[in-house]
């Protein structure tokens, strides 16, 4: 079974000194599970690993018991630590809350329980951890599966990554394209949004958020105004409703919505999003051509190239903590400016003949970026790029 890269950084969290809780979260269907299971008996220590999916959220007092279980178990064997991990931890109510007092116990007591969380949202896992365990814990993000990794797990072309993105449970349908897409929408884009939206966040127009996420999906890689999209739904709510939603959607793992830059952050927050799916399968999941049509269609094999592009530089902007924006100005455009602490790079996607990179040297001369990329035709060849962590493009 393939190996994530990750794995080794986690193993060695693991066996060092009981310092901090270890928090692993990302979208879901990432392998954040799987790569926990194939862990644990590669470890010394002796493990608790439970599931908080099936438990009631209002339930918090499971978790304490699970907690005590480990302690009683640790006491009895007369080990001298153990390893508790919690999945989906995010299901119970004030998690953070009953982590850090049992944490906090244990650490007073000098009672070695060494800890993993996984949950699969970002944004009630960053919540839970700036309100109450502050200092006590190291995140890590487990991103979509890059080209890379598919290729190495399942031998796949650059064509199929591009067009059937990067879920490894997917992996063995593509040949059969009716049975992948009825997969993709069935459980994982309804069981994302209903599991780790609605379930756990208010939102008082879920059908709205639903609509804007297959239009989002379907204008991948394309800047479109909150007006505009509000033209194109149905039951239309506010800008600022369709921006939380977005944010929702983003923090999913699912949708993004990229800012324009603009040195400026005032004028950043008030642009027009350019929609970016954080892997592709969410896009040709929801379109009717198929993967032998898409190939041979130049137009939609650019749009599609680009959004992988897109997606590899989202994924890594999380774990490698660097800015994505896109910029435009009048008839001028550059498709990506990554910017980390005072470097700034800005990146074109071209993938048919005649391309126009005018914009590149309008952004060059008002920005003058540290370096300017060309991705596919006359630059980097896209499948090369797919393969490069962006952190070593500063």
């Amino acid at each position: 079974m393939y190996e994530r890269s990750y794995l080794k950084t986690v193993k060695l969290r693991i066996e060092e000194p009981r310092k901090f809780i270890q928090v692993i979260f990302g979208p879901r269907q990432v392998g954040k599970t799987t790569m926990v299971n194939q862990l644990l008996p590669k470890l010394s220590i002796p493990y608790v690993s439970e599931s908080a999916d099936a438990v009631s959220a209002a339930n918090s007092a499971w978790l304490m018991q699970v907690w005590e279980t480990v302690r009683l178990k640790m006491k009895a064997s007369g080990a001298s630590e153990y390893l508790l991990v919690i999945d989906e931890i995010q299901k119970i109510d004030n998690w953070s809350e009953v982590v850090k007092r049992e944490w906090d116990k244990d650490a007073r007591e000098k009672i070695n329980i060494k800890v993993i969380l996984l949950g699969s949202s970002r944004l009630l896992i960053q919540k839970g951890l700036t309100e109450s365990l502050a200092g006590r814990f190291e995140t890590f993000y487990l991103g979509h599966w890059s080209f890379a990794e598919m290729e190495a797990a399942f031998g796949w072309s650059v064509e199929q990554y591009i067009y059937f993105g990067g879920y490894p449970g997917s992996a063995s349908l593509i040949e059969d394209e009716e049975r992948w897409k009825n997969y993709i929408k069935d459980s994982l884009i309804e069981t994302s949004i209903s599991k780790d939206i609605l379930m756990l966040t208010r939102v008082d127009k879920p059908a709205l958020l639903k609509r804007l996420f297959e239009l989002g999906c379907l204008y991948s890689g394309q800047i479109l105004s909150y007006t505009k999209i509000t033209g194109q739904l149905q039951d239309a709510g506010n800008t600022t409703t369709l921006a939380n939603y977005l944010k929702l959607l983003t923090d999913c793992g699912l949708l993004g919505g990229l800012e324009k830059y603009a040195g400026n952050v005032i004028r950043q927050r008030s642009s027009s999003p350019k929609f970016q799916v954080y892997n592709n399968a969410l896009l040709t999941s929801q379109d009717d051509e198929t993967y032998a049509a898409a190939i041979v269609n130049p137009r939609l094999w650019g749009r599609l190239v680009e959004s992988s592009v897109g997606a590899h530089l989202l994924n890594h902007a999380i774990s490698e903590r660097y800015n994505l924006y896109y910029w435009r100005e009048g008839n001028h455009e550059v498709d990506f400016i990554l910017e980390k602490r005072d470097k700034i790079v800005g990146l074109e996607v071209k993938s048919g003949v005649g391309a126009n990179n005018a914009g590149m040297g309008v952004f060059k001369e008002k920005f003058h970026p540290g370096k300017m990329l060309l991705v596919g035709t006359g630059g980097i060849p896209y499948e090369e790029f797919l393969t490069i962590n962006p952190k070593d493009i500063f």
